[in-house]
């Protein structure tokens, strides 16, 4: 059995009265692919944006491989190798998709940016980032302007620069969301592919990539956890049912 490299306990946030998550336990296992869903307002991006401190939990811990880090910064958590994506697209349209991967790369640097240097500086990452796009199918996109990429392209590139980070478990928050059945099946498939060797938590809201993807998954509703399980398992559940479709789903 894989051990639990992602872990919290009795995770709580509360905004003004409202309890946006819910005495949360999660367990993610190493190397699994695991999902979390629910149906809108459910508390998933809430998850995640306690899981890497964006938001200070109410009551609670967040565990990683052990540690406690509830209370690290979010960069200090990256470091770690706990990195996530956002729902918004997050890279920089005037820059060619190369010059993207290099920005993220350039933590190998020792400082963040070299504003006052050369351009060519920084060709040595030239390779690595390659690498990293072979890795997302985008190594003939690498001198295009990034504005220019297909919306599910733009996906993919995300998907570069959080490798760049050389994650141990990669959190995308809705890594499919706005996109057409032909990108859908290319992203699934880079997940599939970039998820080798890693652990992945996801939130997701099309089913269809959860079923195809995820070795198990947490069901979120109103904050709490619903039902925990593999497909077949949370998929059968009436009270899942309810919650995605209403009472009506019970007699479907």
């Amino acid at each position: 059995m894989s051990n639990v490299i992602l872990e919290t306990r009795g995770l709580t946030k509360e905004f003004n009265g409202f309890t946006a998550v819910d005495s949360v336990d999660l367990q993610v296992q190493e190397g699994h692919i695991h999902a979390l869903i629910g149906p809108n307002g459910a508390g998933k991006s809430t998850v995640f944006n306690l899981l890497t401190h964006f938001l200070p939990a109410t009551r609670g811990a967040v565990l990683y491989q052990g540690q406690v880090i509830g209370k690290l910064a979010p960069n200090k958590i990256a470091r770690l190798g706990l990195v996530r994506s956002f729902q918004i697209s997050a890279v920089f349209g005037q820059m060619s998709v190369l010059e993207n991967v290099r920005v993220a790369l350039q933590r190998e640097l020792g400082t963040s940016f070299h504003f006052w240097k050369a351009a060519n500086s920084l060709d040595h990452l030239n390779q690595h980032a390659m690498h990293l796009l072979e890795q997302v199918d985008l190594q003939d996109f690498a001198l295009h302007k990034t504005a220019e990429l297909p919306y599910g392209r733009k996906r993919a590139l995300e998907l570069a620069t959080t490798l760049a980070l050389e994650p141990k478990v990669m959190l995308l928050d809705e890594p499919t969301q706005g996109m057409g059945h032909e990108d859908v099946e290319r992203v699934v498939e880079l997940i599939r592919k970039v998820a080798v060797g890693r652990t992945v938590l996801m939130v997701e809201h099309n089913l269809r990539v959860v079923s195809s993807l995820c070795n198990r998954i947490t069901v979120l509703a109103r904050g709490s956890v619903l039902a925990e399980g593999d497909y077949a398992t949370v998929s059968a559940n009436p009270l899942v049912r309810e919650a995605y479709m209403g009472k009506e789903a019970e007699h479907v």
